[in-house]
């Protein structure tokens, strides 16, 4: 489909340098772009393609705009503005299904409540007593069982599985594979045996969240684990049962996060962290990838621990050092205690 560059300006709420006409079928990279593309320049150490960009438009701030040799969307983020103006050009425009078609092979309990415009795929499986709001998509092989309660513009990829009694707010975006309700990791030892721990509660998620491929959000024991408005989650998280996470907060992949910890609003999470049951931490915290919270975070700000890269024979080195660091800290405790004696030996001597 072909969009007007105008159009594009008012629909984002930003300013337009150059023809109002030009028209725009895709997206493109600065360095890459051709006829008919629009890209951005967001990181200055891209600055170098602008000149010869081939593209119908860039999207940049407005530092950039006199600099810039072709039409241009001027916005003080420039990213921004691409993801909005990316996903308006990308709109389900070659979808060949339409609002309101459910499968032939899908399967629906008689009790269950399916709202307007509602896109049912192959193999989809409804439990009793779910909702389904208005103009939302259950994707291929879907499984979503009783008193499921989903909200309007919901968008389930393939082979979702959404356990009984959980709740997804509007405006949800659940990708490939990933499991909302499974039982949390609870058990008590018994001897040398293991009694489950009946998980009761549920997972409720808010409004205008996206999460990622192969993530699995577990129900809570008692009470409910939640996931805030606006939160973002990648591929291949594990949240634990009881967790809460507060609005708008972004973690990325391969991050685990025991039960009932509470991580705050605005929060970012790097790849592959690790946060412990039962803690909790404060809002705008920002975690680095590979962190390792071990303890309560209270205050705001930037937050790292993990071993950065180095070569083998390093860190052999480092790692020998490590395991030598607590008869170094008696060592130096003795000799403090020493230099200690011998001061005040001299101050008696005076």
């Amino acid at each position: 489909m072909v969009y007007l560059l105008g159009d594009l300006a008012k629909y984002v709420g930003c300013k337009l340098k150059g023809d109002p006409q030009i028209k725009i079928d895709r997206v493109c990279t600065l360095y890459d772009g051709k006829a008919g593309g629009i890209t951005f320049l967001a990181n200055r150490k891209y600055a170098r393609y602008l000149e010869t960009t081939r593209a119908s438009a860039v999207i940049l701030r407005p530092s950039d705009a006199l600099s810039c040799p072709v039409a241009a969307l001027i916005h003080d983020n420039p990213y921004v503005c691409y993801a909005r103006v990316a996903g308006y050009i990308s709109r389900s425009d070659n979808d060949t299904i339409a609002a309101g078609e459910i499968h032939p092979s899908a399967v629906v309990d008689d009790s269950s409540k399916v709202g307007e415009g509602v896109i049912l795929e192959a193999n989809v499986v409804i439990g009793a007593n779910v909702s389904i709001g208005n103009n939302s998509r259950i994707g291929p092989s879907c499984v979503i069982s009783d008193d499921v309660v989903i909200g309007e513009n919901v968008n389930l990829h393939s082979s979702v599985t959404i356990y009984k009694q959980c709740v997804l707010g509007c405006n949800v975006l659940v990708h490939a594979g990933t499991v909302i309700g499974s039982d949390g990791f609870g058990i008590a030892q018994d001897g040398e045996k293991w009694v489950k721990v009946p998980q009761l509660g549920r997972v409720i998620i808010g409004d205008n969240v996206e999460i990622g491929a192969s993530t699995t959000i577990d129900r809570g024991a008692i009470e409910d684990t939640i996931i805030g408005d606006g939160v973002k989650l990648d591929n291949q998280i594990q949240i634990g049962h009881n967790v809460r996470i507060g609005e708008h907060t972004a973690i990325a992949g391969c991050t685990g996060i025991a039960g009932s910890a509470e991580i705050g609003c605005r929060c970012t999470i790097g790849g592959m962290g690790l946060i412990l049951g039962h803690l909790k931490i404060a809002d705008d915290v920002h975690l680095t990838a590979q962190s390792m919270v071990t303890k309560s975070v209270e205050t705001a700000g930037v937050y790292s621990s993990g071993t950065p890269l180095q070569t083998n024979a390093t860190w052999k080195r480092s790692f020998a050092r490590f395991t030598q660091l607590d008869d170094i800290a008696k060592r130096l405790k003795k000799l403090e205690q020493k230099f200690d004696q011998v001061k005040q030996d001299n101050k008696v001597g005076n």
